[in-house]
């Protein structure tokens, strides 16, 4: 008897889709969710007690792998204190503090409850900072479910974009131009045309949902020349990056290679939490200090700074900031993303993968794509028989080809590489 079709029954009679967010649902890959009943280390136990080597980790917040000592003791110490107050307390200055230690281009910052919640304010912020009211954001990127970023390319440049989900009328998209990830051509064309009605450009560092893809170089650098000559902000959304491919997030690896470089505002989310609803934006004090109720930019939460999310967000950091976690991460990263592009190179199936800190990637493409267009010739059917394979097997990747998936501390050297093992037997029946 399958407890997790059981429990996907139930969910669809008072659950839209069975789920309560959609990727969830396996529609992408087929076949029955599994429900998960706990949860330890690099591992989890869905409604059947069968054990998974974990490689979500809740899309990207359990960096130190489940269950972790330091973070329960935390999450209860303050769930004894109170689960909500509506008022301030300590140690959301503590966390802002931390944040701010982390992310230098930040002066400020606002704590929020999602990741969704938190890009939606940055834009807001941006209008209300900059005067301005368009915006630019790229085809593959994902920034939430508000309504001016459901939206995908129109047939050119002067047109903006049109809605990607029913309820979103076209006038509230109007402002929002998508373009081509890592097309500067493309980009240059928008800022000749929009530069001056431009608020800000919002872009995924890397842009973990379409898989794995990096802004390239040049292409980032633009971005910031760009929007700084046309007095456009420029918003890093690293609600998936941020201290999870490094400490001080993916614009710290930038800025390794662009003298000077740095966002205008920041968008955190899911580590910086720990696996708690907390998500955070922020940015110069210039900016920063335009919202309510210093300024006139309005932005309000009810659970903004919620004291037990902030106490997990808390202790997560401070774990995160122990000499070598991040070498020892990325080490681990690079072993898994290296081992499966050996098992899939042997038994002759088109792969190529990256990986940065404790985030990765791969594709069934003989190379890393740049764009969405490019990650849509992936095969989709070959990887839903790749998905079950491993999952039959007991290893748990995103039940869909265009999510990234991530890497724990809790993840050993043996889970690793039973990984691999599975994975070149599961190839060994695609190629």
């Amino acid at each position: 008897m399958d407890l997790n079709e059981q429990l996907f029954s139930r969910a669809r009679a008072v659950i839209p889709g069975g789920v309560n967010s959609p990727v969830r649902a396996f529609k992408a890959v087929g076949g029955t969710p599994r429900f998960v009943k706990r949860a330890q280390g690099a591992y989890f136990w869905d409604a059947n007690d069968t054990r998974f080597i974990d490689y979500i980790g809740s899309w990207g917040p359990m960096i130190l792998g489940h269950g972790h000592p330091a973070v329960v003791e935390a999450v209860q110490k303050a769930v004894m204190e109170g689960f909500s107050f509506g008022a301030p307390t300590e140690r959301e200055i503590e966390l802002a503090e931390e944040i701010l230690q982390l992310v230098p281009s930040m002066d400020m910052v606002r704590l929020v409850s999602s990741g969704t919640e938190a890009a939606m304010s940055a834009i807001r912020l941006a209008r209300g900072a900059t005067g301005r009211s368009k915006l630019i954001k790229f085809e593959g990127c994902y920034h939430g479910h508000a309504d001016a970023l459901l939206v995908k390319a129109g047939s050119g440049l002067a047109t903006f974009g049109n809605p990607t989900s029913a309820g979103v009328p076209p006038e509230v998209i109007k402002h929002t131009i998508v373009l081509e990830y890592n097309n500067i051509p493309q980009l240059e064309e928008a800022f000749e045309l929009h530069g001056k009605d431009l608020a800000c450009l919002m872009i995924e560092p890397i842009a973990g949902n379409m898989n794995f893809v990096r802004a390239s170089v040049p292409f980032m650098t633009r971005c910031r020349e760009l929007c700084t000559q046309h007095g456009a902000l420029l918003v890093f959304d690293e609600v998936m990056t941020g201290c999870r491919v490094a400490l001080g997030c993916a614009q710290s690896v930038y800025a390794k290679n662009i003298p000077g470089f740095a966002p205008d505002i920041t968008v955190l989310g899911k580590v910086i939490g720990g696996g708690m609803p907390l998500a955070a934006f922020g940015g110069p004090r210039a900016i920063m200090e335009n919202l309510a109720p210093l300024g006139p930019v309005y932005q309000a939460g009810t659970l903004s700074g919620n004291p037990v999310a902030t106490a997990c967000g808390l202790a997560t950091l401070r774990e995160l900031r122990k000499p070598g976690f991040f070498d020892a991460l990325s080490l681990k990263t690079r072993k898994l993303v290296d081992g499966l592009s050996a098992a899939a190179t042997e038994q002759g199936v088109a792969f190529s993968a990256d990986c940065e800190g404790g985030m990765f990637g791969f594709f069934l493409l003989d190379t890393l794509p740049q764009n969405y267009p490019t990650v849509m010739k992936s095969d989709g059917a070959k990887f839903n028989k790749l998905f079950h394979g491993l999952l039959d097997r007991g290893v748990y990747i995103a039940p869909a080809l265009y999510e990234a998936g991530f890497v724990s501390a809790a993840h050993s050297d043996e889970d690793i590489a039973q990984t691999i093992a599975i994975a070149r037997e599961v190839f060994s029946q695609l190629a």
